[in-house]
């Protein structure tokens, strides 16, 4: 009976999300535990990318990549990809549970889905897993530039979200330079320092936070950042708030502490509660440009590496993130309605307007 119950609390997981399909992967020869989540193919392969984490749960694991991968389906609509989204994530710690042989047999379980799902790296992966997972499958992306891939995607993901700041200026200020204006980055891995180094070429004043104290001083130093404590950001007067490392940081708690007019950052699903902490930005006039719009150049690279595009091209699809959130920010200001409702709006309409063309075949 336990068993049955268990089952119906997945689909009707399922059935919240919208998702197609559920991938649970199981091999005890080499530990590997994994959960790939395909969410919508309409537009193309499921795309996304591999977490490795130790989640404390299964039920914790479920729920994250039945989050993610909905937010990859909208995150490639909205950019304008032939796309659809996925997520994977593999339960463990990346620093100690990783293998070649885990990798591997994870590769064999995305072969088996013949490319309805392609992935790439993410939290606790890299370009080397990739590389394993290539071993055993095609459909996988962000490998080595030494071996025909396009490597790192950091800089052209923070290259989308230094697009997504520029148009929130422009939003608010009518202008879009970033000159003089203050920007506090929380989290400055890969994406962050990118997106530090670009904002301090525009002569911006940037404060600079990471839960690891010794990489904050050290990007602070190389870029002429101020670093700051991560338990007083929120007290920090700041024209823009770019969340860079985990998710929902934009809560309760901290809206009714932010100083700051706009947010826009790389981190995924930054609002804890779309609906609720959507509707308090709204009315509390905090301009919110949403992640899975602006934070798209990874997910830009990646289907640049599928298509054989030039680098010259992937700069310019990523470019036009820049006039995607100009779109998200005017819908939300013509209807009133939260910019996170906005940009589900344009990303569900260009799905269903490619249903219709598809259903011709």
């Amino acid at each position: 009976m336990q068993s049955q119950q268990t089952t119906d609390s997945i689909f009707n997981q399922l059935d919240t999300y919208g998702h197609k399909k559920i991938v649970f992967c199981s091999d005890p020869d080499s530990g590997l535990k994994a959960i790939i989540a395909i969410h919508d193919t309409t537009l193309g392969p499921a795309l996304g990318g591999t977490r490795m984490w130790a989640y404390k749960t299964e039920k914790e694991a479920l729920h994250d990549v039945l989050r993610l991968s909905k937010s990859m389906t909208y995150k490639s609509s909205i950019a304008g990809l032939n796309l659809g989204g996925g997520k994977a994530v593999i339960i463990g710690d990346s620093r100690q549970d990783k293998t070649e042989a885990l990798m591997r047999k994870f590769g064999r379980f995305i072969k088996n889905l013949n490319g309805e799902f392609i992935t790439a790296e993410d939290v606790g992966t890299n370009p080397r897993d990739m590389e394993y997972i290539r071993m055993e499958t095609e459909h996988v992306t962000g490998v080595p530039e030494t071996i025909g891939g396009s490597g790192d995607p950091s800089p052209i993901t923070a290259m989308g979200v230094y697009m997504g700041i520029k148009a929130s200026v422009k939003e608010l200020y009518g202008n879009d330079s970033i000159t003089g204006k203050t920007v506090i980055v929380q989290g400055i891995g890969h994406v962050g320092e990118n997106l530090v180094k670009l904002l301090r070429d525009e002569n911006a004043k940037v404060y600079v936070s990471d839960i690891n104290g010794e990489r904050t001083r050290q990007v602070s130093k190389k870029y002429g950042a101020e670093a700051v404590s991560n338990n007083t950001i929120f007290d920090i007067n700041a024209d823009i708030y770019s969340p860079c490392a985990l998710g929902a940081t934009i809560n309760t708690q901290t809206i009714n502490k932010l100083q700051c007019r706009i947010i826009a950052g790389s981190a995924n699903n930054q609002l804890q509660d779309e609906k609720v902490h959507g509707q308090m930005l709204l009315e509390r006039g905090i301009l919110f440009a949403p992640d899975y719009v602006i934070n798209a150049g990874g997910i830009i690279n990646c289907y640049s590496e599928l298509m054989g595009f030039s680098k010259k091209r992937t700069l310019q699809l990523t470019e036009n993130i820049y006039e995607a959130t100009l779109n998200v920010l005017k819908l939300s200001k013509a209807e009133n309605i939260s910019t996170i409702d906005s940009a589900n709006k344009i990303a569900e309409k260009r799905i269903a307007d490619i249903k219709k063309v598809k259903s011709t075949y």
